[in-house]
């Protein structure tokens, strides 16, 4: 039963992962507003990607990790599955709306607003799930797996939305859309398995929230998170790692195609490295971790890998595409490393009882390095000269990953094994 639940735990998150980077691989139109019926040019882009975290970061994550704490993974989990699903609904709708691009630009932030903290928070339900189904099991497998999957969604995003976009001198609103009906779709389909788990779940946990009725949530126990050194190494290098990745995909067709002159296909083909590397090298990262432990050391060479990706992508001879693939494989890597010993680090510092709450808390300082890398992205290259706006850009992701190996070093010093 616990495989089955994670059957149906895995697909809400896929069809997140799709909608999140349905453009990514396609970003570099925005570079151009000309050819869009849209009208949304870099800089508004990156404006709409932000919009992801401004719900999570202004204490969404952090009241709503405490009622996943409260009421339980099955009734906030349900609520927040179906927020994200109406969030992608509210920006397929401004995407087709032919509204001015202002204001679809608008709409559509503001549905962002909604998937993103709904996505947040059926992402810690998720996991949260998991900790508690897989408690004396195979946990840190179970988490890879699920990452793995979910991450597929990244990489048909990647490699499906250059196919249903065209190439042509102009696309219409329906053309630039098609992704975020395809995402749409999916998000309906998890929202379905999302119910069937529910009720598995009620079944193999009728007493509630944590199955022990005497460990009930308080709100005094959300102090001692926020003063455990593990706690807050972990959450500052969940937050610079994954800028270092999740910022870069949303700007990577944006990076790629220039710097090392290839079609937009041969860059989703690149970029769609990072997602499928994970969905082989996560699981068995996770198994690794399970077995061996010494977590931290997973993490800091999963920082030293990603740090290893941006210098290439800097500094590497441009118009070369071999460098590109080559970043792409040591980012890969490290996308499968770090999270692989993260997440199942997290509940061996903190208490079964407030682990919701500790999730989100890493999530909210995660979704904060995120708006504001992304939103920085966006400008440095909306403001850079011609040719000089990818280099920019990796300079800055060079600097993130300096601070997450620093930080990733901290945290191998306490012996978190």
């Amino acid at each position: 039963m616990p495989w089955v639940a994670l059957a149906c735990l895995v697909v809400p998150m896929f069809g997140s992962y799709f909608f999140d980077d349905m453009f990514s691989s396609i970003s570099f139109l925005f570079s151009d507003p000309s050819r869009l019926e849209l009208g949304w040019d870099a800089a508004g882009y990156g404006l709409y990607t932000s919009g992801y975290s401004v719900l999570c970061v202004f204490g969404g994550l952090i009241v709503c990790g405490m009622l996943l704490d409260k009421w339980g993974v099955r009734i906030t989990g349900s609520i927040f599955v179906g927020m994200m699903t109406a969030g992608a609904a509210l920006v397929l709708w401004s995407i087709t709306s032919g509204l001015p691009p202002k204001r679809s630009l608008a709409i559509a932030y503001a549905g962002c607003m909604f998937f993103g903290l709904g996505s947040e928070i059926a992402g810690v339900a998720v996991t949260r799930s998991i900790a508690r189904w897989f408690k004396d099991g195979p946990m840190a497998f179970a988490m890879g797996l699920q990452l793995a999957i979910a991450r597929l969604g990244t990489a048909f995003a990647l490699v499906i939305s250059p196919r249903l976009v065209p190439e042509a001198d102009t696309l219409t609103l329906a053309q630039t859309a098609r992704p975020a009906v395809l995402g749409l779709g999916l998000l309906l389909l998890g929202c379905i398995l999302w119910a069937i788990f529910v009720a598995l779940d009620a079944k193999r946990f009728p007493s509630g929230v944590t199955g022990d009725k005497s460990e009930g949530f308080r709100l005094a126990d959300v102090g001692k998170i926020l003063t455990n050194k593990r706690f807050i190494l972990i959450s500052l290098l969940c937050v610079f790692f994954y800028s270092s990745i999740i910022a870069f995909k949303k700007f990577a067709g944006a990076i790629l195609v220039p710097h090392f002159d290839v079609p937009a296909e041969a860059a989703s083909w690149m970029v769609s490295m990072l997602p499928f590397a994970t969905v082989v090298f996560a699981p068995l990262f996770g198994i690794l971790v399970d077995k061996l432990g010494h977590a931290t050391r997973w993490m800091l060479g999963g920082a030293v890998l990603a740090l290893t990706a941006h210098l290439l992508l800097a500094f590497a001879p441009a118009g070369v595409p071999f460098w590109g693939y080559l970043s792409m494989v040591f980012l890969g890597f490290g996308y499968s490393l770090v999270p692989a010993a993260m997440w199942p680090s997290v509940p061996r510092i903190v208490p079964d009882k407030v682990l919701g709450t500790a999730y989100s808390l890493i999530y909210w300082i995660q979704n904060l390095g995120l708006m504001l890398f992304k939103m920085l992205a966006g400008v440095i290259l909306g403001k850079a000269a011609a040719g000089s706006g990818p280099v920019q850009v990796e300079l800055m992701f060079v600097g993130v990953c300096i601070v997450a190996l620093l930080t990733s070093g901290l945290l191998h010093k306490t012996k978190l094994n």
